[in-house]
């Protein structure tokens, strides 16, 4: 009777302790930048939008292994923001950083730079199991939008 009882509570406890960490990172917000996407995408401003050349996803590797690879023209390095969408997960604001001009055996052409840029594994793995792989998966639903320079 009394090891029943700790049976018990001890697959009780096993089962509170690793359902709350998983819950935590499931209902953490996704994003912590600043900068609001929606108010640019919806507003009148002149943008500039670049397709993806190369998609990248396989979020059972581990972190950072759901991403889109950019060329993007050099006149854009100094912008203060870029909105990525990707069908199906969203639009996400964020902070321009490193350009690069070699990222997985894609090289820049001249007067371009490449932007490597993530979704988190998180909301990839939520994605896939929507049944949206393909959807992530599919270099055409990627974008990144910029403020336009004319």
């Amino acid at each position: 009777m009394v090891r029943r009882r700790f049976l018990i509570r001890f697959t009780v406890t096993l089962l509170i302790v690793g359902i709350l960490p998983i819950m935590y990172l499931l209902l953490m917000p996704l994003h912590d930048i600043d900068c609001e996407a929606e108010p640019f995408m919806s507003s009148n401003a002149k943008k500039f939008q670049v397709m993806a050349t190369k998609v990248v996803a396989q979020p059972w590797y581990g972190e950072h292994m759901v991403y889109g690879i950019f060329t993007v023209p050099n006149e854009y390095k100094e912008t203060p923001f870029f909105i990525l969408t990707v069908k199906g997960a969203g639009s996400f604001c964020e902070k321009p950083f490193g350009n690069e001009q070699q990222v997985d055996n894609i090289t820049a052409q001249p007067g371009t730079h490449l932007i490597r840029d993530y979704i988190r594994t998180r909301l990839a793995l939520k994605l896939i199991l929507k049944g949206l792989y393909s959807t992530i998966s599919n270099k055409d639903n990627w974008t990144l939008t910029y403020p336009s320079k004319n």
